[in-house]
């Protein structure tokens, strides 16, 4: 995976992994889930407006867009949630959570 961004320091804590849209992503304790997701993928989750790519915008909470998704549907946003071992992270809303307009 290509990151957006190159961690130059802290670079002795402990190593963990965690899962991005299915694919192992190390990371280091400490370290936020935004911080981990763009050291290793250019993006953090696709907009739900269209087919752009958001990567954070403010860094510390306030501006709603890096908002990602456990895999069971539950919201995270990663500028402000530390990294856990085993994660699993969806860069997309899980579809069990839109409504089913088909009929």
């Amino acid at each position: 995976m290509n990151g957006r961004f190159v961690r130059l320091g802290e670079t002795g804590r402990v190593r963990l992994t965690l899962l991005i849209d299915g694919q192992p992503v190390e990371a280091l304790e400490g370290d936020t889930l935004l911080t981990a997701m763009l050291c290793s993928v250019r993006h953090v989750r696709q907009s739900e407006f269209g087919e752009e790519k958001r990567a954070g915008y403010c860094l510390m909470g306030a501006c709603q867009d890096c908002w990602v998704w456990t895999d069971d549907g539950e919201r995270l946003r990663a500028c402000t949630t530390v990294v856990e071992p085993g994660m699993c992270v969806l860069t997309t809303q899980p579809e069990a959570q839109w409504a089913n307009l088909a009929l």
